[in-house]
């Protein structure tokens, strides 16, 4: 009988209480004494079990109710475990040999009786699942790299589901916006870690400044084509350095960097923020405005006390209280004669960090994909609609000349550029045009190289729109609209 490897039993006990609890994965990794007690490399393979199981949980449970009898006389400690072992066969680089011993051991472990199915079923993925898998990925690597002449046609959007564990809804929906090279160059990069990039507060610290505390920390900083960014080349001791909770940097996605330059507040600009949350936008606003020559004035606002509060104590850390002011709102009703004090009166920029899908976002948030709600997406489905309330909320409050910036980590067009085509359609939105993100203030005075990344991910639009893939940035749509 073999003995269940540690990372794998921690994996499973993480899996199991994430789905009791419909915790996040990554939270309960971070308060599991369990996971902190192994080592290195064991809460390595720990951490892709159990963050790749949270990801993929409704195509693996799919495939293992596809191979025992009654499905629904499953344990459900037993198909956290089958689900286990079927993501770390068909995702993970571990021989099948040992992924069939650990995984019927691994359910013999919550209930012996169980192990004989385990055995049968895993045995049956080996034969069935496993090569179709491998069959499909040769396929969308073909397209996704153009290693082949036009083999894009041939892919379907099953070949996609095999390779990224993704929704098949979804993967229809990135294929008719994007084309199916970029679905599959997107489908590659689902199931894989995703950079971790840093920016500097310059509120505090030069970018230099900055590159040496990370070097000290030991963070392999490298920079990256934006001033004061770098992506870290070992993550690990990241939470332990203090300087994230110090303010000294901001984890902030590549991406999230552009769109805050993109939107790029002058000094001493009456700003806006609608969706403050935590405060991650205000700082890298605030960094923008300074390399432009001074801080800019900035009110933001969330609809959740708590947000704000959390929000509101990062600024003062940061050295930033004095600049931003954090109020709680429901910014819905921006519109209305009853406002408080600081949200009177119109802004020089307005920028709305809209609630989305996230789905630009689903390799740092593996709980995304199986929990979105299609209806919820399409147009005329409720995260549009909110968005259009707050949009034309939003746009009410920008003064003649001044800017409105609008920006989601979706991959959806429906949050995206149709969200902005209607509201280009009516009456408020009658008063504004759109600028090119390419001719942002922010943009146009940085070096070529940051031009460079915001023209590659501009569309014929105007409006970026950057599509996850494996090593690069999450997905984000930002648009910048100026009132006339």
């Amino acid at each position: 009988m073999a003995k269940v490897a540690p990372a794998r039993r921690v994996a499973l006990a993480l899996v199991s209480e994430a789905r009791r609890r419909a915790g996040r994965m990554r939270e309960l990794m971070r308060s599991s004494e369990a996971f902190s007690a192994l080592d290195a490399r064991d809460r390595s393979l720990a951490s892709r079990l159990a963050l790749g199981c949270v990801a993929a949980r409704g195509f693996l449970d799919a495939q293992v109710s596809a191979r025992v009898r009654k499905p629904s006389s499953v344990e459900p400690r037993v198909r956290d475990a089958l689900a286990l072992a079927c993501f770390e066969l068909c995702y993970l680089d571990t021989p099948t040999s040992a992924v069939v011993s650990q995984g019927v051991e691994l359910v013999r472990s919550v209930q012996p009786r169980a192990a004989g199915m385990a055995n049968a079923v895993l045995r049956r993925m080996v034969a069935e699942l496993l090569p179709s898998v491998k069959d499909a990925r040769e396929r969308v690597v073909a397209c996704g790299t153009g290693a082949q002449d036009a083999p894009c046609p041939t892919i379907s959007t099953e070949d996609l589901a095999l390779v990224s564990a993704l929704p098949s809804w979804l993967l229809a929906r990135i294929v008719a916006a994007y084309g199916a090279p970029a679905a599959c160059a997107f489908a590659l990069g689902q199931l894989g870690p995703a950079p971790v990039y840093v920016a500097a507060n310059r509120a505090r610290h030069s970018a230099d400044e900055t590159q040496g505390l990370l070097v000290s920390a030991g963070l392999e900083p490298e920079e990256t084509a934006l001033p004061s960014s770098f992506v870290l080349g070992n993550v690990a001791p990241l939470a332990s350095s203090g300087l994230v909770q110090a303010a000294d940097v901001v984890v902030s996605d590549l991406a999230a960097q552009l769109v805050a330059r993109i939107a790029a507040p002058a000094p001493d600009e009456r700003v806006l923020e609608i969706g403050q949350g935590r405060g991650t936008k205000s700082l890298l606003l605030e960094s923008v405005a300074l390399e432009r020559g001074g801080l800019a004035q900035i009110v933001g606002v969330d609809s959740e006390a708590f947000k704000t509060g959390l929000a509101q104590k990062r600024m003062a850390v940061a050295g930033l209280a004095d600049r931003v002011r954090c109020v709680t709102f429901d910014a819905c009703d921006l519109a209305g004669d009853d406002l408080p004090e600081a949200l009177r009166g119109t802004f020089d920029l307005v920028f709305v960090d809209a609630p989305c899908s996230g789905t630009g976002t689903m390799r740092r948030h593996p709980e995304i994909a199986w929990s979105l709600d299609e209806a919820a997406v399409k147009r005329g489905g409720t995260l549009p609609t909110l968005q259009g309330a707050l949009l034309s909320a939003a746009a009410a409050k920008v003064r003649p000349g001044g800017a409105l910036v609008y920006a989601t980590c979706s991959v959806l067009p429906e949050e995206n550029a149709a969200m902005i085509d209607a509201f280009l359609s009516s009456g408020l939105g009658a008063s504004f045009e759109v600028q090119s993100v390419s001719d942002a203030a922010g943009v146009r005075t940085a070096s070529p190289e940051a031009r460079a990344l915001v023209r590659d991910a501009t569309d014929e639009h105007g409006f970026l729109q950057t599509l996850p893939r494996q090593g690069s940035c999450d997905g984000h749509f930002c648009a910048r609209l100026v009132r006339r």
